[in-house]
């Protein structure tokens, strides 16, 4: 079987594997979010937290995937769990790092002008400071997608769900004459992801983002 063939009967599957992928992705990516950003400001606005909060978040992505994976089995069982919690791990270093430096980057002179206006703290982060650092923020963003993408197809190793069982059942039928198409569907649909992802960032950013500071 020729690999166009393989992808025209196998259609259907690594589509409903790509949606699987997709999601473990974005509840990744979520969770990092929520965890990441609120981290980010406070190393932003306190430097002697700064550097154990940018060496906690840089501390997960030393580890080994699997092994990350796996320390989290014993909690949280086999599946999809684990991977997320992983996965929401190795997300946090670009998104922290990026709010610190997007933050660290917005003018004193345009935060004291917010302060003769009268703006309090939370209000200056709110609609001064954050508006001015989202194009960096979404950058660490995007990059963090990126590499979550990647590394969820190692998830399938202890039972997640997305583009990597095809992958990992191609290894597993090493010798089979369907073995490398299966290998190469599901490396094809990580990429395909992978720049759909980045493309949707993009319009993000155009949507997102003040012209003034594009």
């Amino acid at each position: 079987m020729t690999f166009a063939e393989y992808l025209t009967r196998n259609y259907d599957n690594l589509l409903e594997l790509g949606l699987e992928h997709l999601n473990l992705v974005l509840i990744s990516m979520g969770i990092a979010l929520a965890v990441g950003l609120p981290l980010g400001i406070v190393a932003h606005r306190n430097g002697f937290l700064r550097n154990p909060i940018l060496a906690g978040a840089g501390f997960f992505l030393t580890l080994p995937s699997l092994a990350l994976f796996s320390i989290f089995i014993p909690v949280l069982g086999i599946g999809a769990p684990p991977a997320i919690a992983a996965l929401s791990l190795y997300a946090l270093l670009p998104i922290v790092s990026n709010t610190v430096t997007g933050l660290a980057s917005v003018s004193p002179a345009v935060v004291k002008a917010s302060q003769g206006m009268g703006m309090t703290g939370f209000q200056r982060l709110l609609r001064v400071e954050l508006p001015l650092a989202w194009p960096v923020i979404l950058t660490g963003i995007r990059v963090s997608t990126q590499v979550v993408i990647g590394i969820a197809a190692i998830a399938a190793l202890v039972g997640g769900p997305g583009l990597g069982t095809e992958i990992f059942r191609g290894l597993r039928s090493q010798g089979n004459a369907s073995a490398p198409n299966l290998v190469y569907g599901g490396t094809l649909g990580v990429i395909v992801l992978a720049l759909l992802l980045d493309a949707a960032f993009v319009l993000i950013r155009r949507l997102t983002t003040s012209r003034g500071i594009r």
